[in-house]
């Protein structure tokens, strides 16, 4: 039940350009720390957040600030841009009631279609230009499985959303990134024996481009320089670690520079992350997961941003799970939250900016 004392309604309409839009922030996991980082990012808006509001229980986000001690006083909206005029006194929620009350650390499967709604809200408010860009908080896919869920995960789905009815889904790419670096993998979720077996020319060559288009459209670079990196030691050592350099990478290179993209490579992936190599690339292409996530997350671990790229919206992430084990806690750190909030603001920024010139 909502604590009517604390929760209050307002309708402003407004009439706003897309690049001051408030930002789509949907609940997570309820029984993880989506709420306690939402809560603890709102408390520190003043460092540089864009506006944003949250797609919520607004009595659970209360019950949970009490429990954190957080004075967090929440505002319920009925249309995002609203947000505009109470973010700065109050969290701006559209009203996401749960069909049973969240317990931090336990999921609960009769939670899940509300969780499903409030991500497929979100897009549905960037797609009509209520919203500028959609943030997830982190989901539990054993949860969402065990009501029905059809999706290997959240990207799947925001590709799925994007499609439409009768258009072909777009082919997501994920980012990683930090204020250093800037990583996206030819192979994800997958054993590192399947990705050695499946990783393929044409494979580079996709995210290679999707990549290039991702950072001239919502990173503002005019000329990306994309590193690209060996799958075996020392870049394959001239065939004598491994031959993937020789018949994979290094054709797929040929075929990007021949389409005007500058990519260089396979680079040896223990130098590539050093503090010289760096500044030389805008975007490293890894081969597989971890070659990509262990540079990032040695280099910023609190503050690292998930980003989907390919996608007709902008959408970020934080770099990290539920953390069932210390929900409810106060001990999740809002950093990643944070940079994602300010991440997605940016891309939707240099988007609009970009169609602005092109006129698209």
């Amino acid at each position: 039940m909502i604590p009517t004392p604390h929760v209050t309604r307002h309708t402003a309409p407004h009439v706003i350009g897309m690049d001051t839009l408030p930002v789509a922030l949907t609940m997570g996991e309820p029984a993880g720390v989506g709420g306690d980082i939402t809560l603890k990012a709102w408390l520190k808006r003043s460092l540089g957040l864009p506006v944003f509001f949250t797609i919520d229980d607004p009595g659970r986000l209360l019950s949970l600030a009490k429990r954190l001690h957080l004075d967090v006083p929440v505002r319920m909206i009925s249309d995002p841009l609203e947000a505009l005029d109470h973010f700065h006194h109050a969290l701006p929620v559209l009203s996401a009631p749960l069909p049973v009350p969240s317990v931090p650390g336990t999921p609960d499967s009769r939670n899940a279609q509300s969780v499903l709604n409030a991500i497929e809200r979100a897009v549905k408010l960037v797609q009509a230009g209520h919203a500028s860009s959609v943030v997830t908080n982190p989901i539990a896919k054993d949860a969402l499985y065990a009501a029905g869920f059809k999706f290997p995960g959240h990207t799947e789905f925001l590709a799925h959303l994007a499609a439409g009815q009768g258009e072909k889904t777009p082919q997501p790419v994920m980012m990683l990134a930090c204020d250093k670096l800037r990583v996206v993998l030819a192979t994800v979720h997958v054993s590192l024996a399947e990705a050695a077996r499946t990783l393929s020319t044409n494979t580079i060559c996709e995210v290679a481009r999707i990549t290039h288009a991702a950072l001239k459209r919502d990173f503002a670079i005019a000329q990306p320089r994309i590193a690209v990196a060996g799958l075996n030691p020392h870049a394959g050592e001239g065939g004598a670690m491994g031959r993937e350099e020789i018949d994979i990478i290094r054709p797929a290179l040929e075929r990007l520079k021949s389409e005007g993209l500058n990519v260089f490579g396979p680079l040896p992936p223990d130098t590539m992350f050093t503090a010289k190599a760096l500044p030389t690339y805008d975007a490293a292409l890894c081969m597989y997961h971890d070659q990509g996530l262990i540079p990032l997350k040695t280099l910023d671990f609190e503050s690292g941003v998930n980003a989907t790229l390919g996608l007709p919206f902008v959408r970020t992430s934080p770099d990290h799970g539920t953390a069932f084990d210390i929900a409810g806690t106060g001990q999740a750190s809002e950093k990643s939250l944070m940079a994602a909030l300010r991440m997605a603001a940016s891309m939707a920024h240099a988007r609009s900016a970009t169609l602005a010139q092109t006129g698209a």
